[in-house]
Formats: structure tokens, C-alpha cells, sequence
């Protein structure tokens, strides 16, 4: 079986890196690469979707970027103890008639022992925002290292 380190349970650090790790995954929105992070039989909550499995898990990452354009998250620890992860986020994007949105969140994560995510509840708000107020400016595609954080952002 293959595993996805890091593995739990998590140290802090360890922690920061699996979080660093999806958040690359989810701004390459690749979704059949994304959903290989995830267990085969992944339980998922997010907004009122609740796909089971890879299959469902993809098909609701496809629907999400066909409607969410020029996406750019970010993701930050909250908490960690043994298998689980709490993190909140945010993520800029666009509708088809040009209007911008922030999403701002929490996620709750469960693994197991192969590092894989078995478990994701997601909670997410969408804030209606002008242009010029966006904050994540980087090229499509992985958040360089340089760039701030949610904290740094003030968000």
C-alpha cells in the first residue's frame, strides 16, 4: 500500500508539512492527483456535498473548479494531536461573470496510519470581495515560499 508521509501521529512540524503538502495539491487543481492524498473509502462534508470515496471526491474537485476560477488557497495549522488535523483556510476565485470571492474556512482532518486522509469535514464561507481587494497574487499553481501566510495577511 502506498503511504503519504508524513505520517502520524503528527509532530507540529510534521503537521505544517502535510498541511503544506495539500494546500500545493488543491492549488495545482488536478483532481485525480489530489485525490490520491485521500483514502480509497474517504468520508467528506464540505458545504453541503458529502461524497464517499475517490470517485465522488473528484467528481465534487472538477465541479468546484469549472465554477471556481483562477483559485488560490492558502492553509494554516490550528491544532494536531496524534492522526488529526485542524486547519483554516482561505481561497481567492472568480465566477464566470468576473466577480471575486474569498472563502474562508475550517477543515477537520482524519488519517491513518498510511498517511492517507480519511476523513475531511470542511466548513466554508463565502465573502464577496472587489478586485483590487484580493491578496493572493502569485502565478497560478503552488504558493511561492515568500509569499504570506493567513496570519501575515491578516485573515
Amino acid at each position: 500500500m502506498d503511504t503519504r508521509p508524513p505520517l502520524p501521529p503528527f509532530t507540529r512540524e510534521t503537521a505544517i508539512q502535510k498541511i503544506r503538502l495539500a494546500e500545493d495539491g488543491w492549488n495545482s487543481r488536478d483532481p485525480a492527483r489530489i485525490v490520491l492524498a485521500y483514502s480509497p473509502d474517504t468520508v467528506w462534508r464540505n458545504r453541503a456535498e458529502f461524497p464517499r470515496g475517490r470517485a465522488e471526491a473528484q467528481a465534487l474537485l472538477e465541479r468546484k473548479w469549472a465554477r471556481e476560477l483562477d483559485y488560490r488557497l492558502i492553509k494554516e495549522l490550528w491544532a494536531f494531536d496524534g492522526n488529526r488535523i485542524a486547519v483554516r483556510f482561505a481561497y481567492e476565485w472568480h465566477d464566470d461573470a468576473g466577480n471575486w470571492f474569498r472563502s474562508h474556512g475550517n477543515e477537520n482532518w482524519a488519517f491513518d496510519e498510511q498517511g492517507l486522509m480519511t476523513h475531511r469535514h470542511a466548513s466554508i464561507n463565502d465573502q464577496p470581495i472587489k478586485a483590487e481587494d484580493r491578496k493572493f497574487h502569485w502565478p497560478l499553481g503552488r504558493r511561492p515560499d515568500d509569499h504570506p501566510g493567513l496570519t501575515a495577511l491578516g485573515l
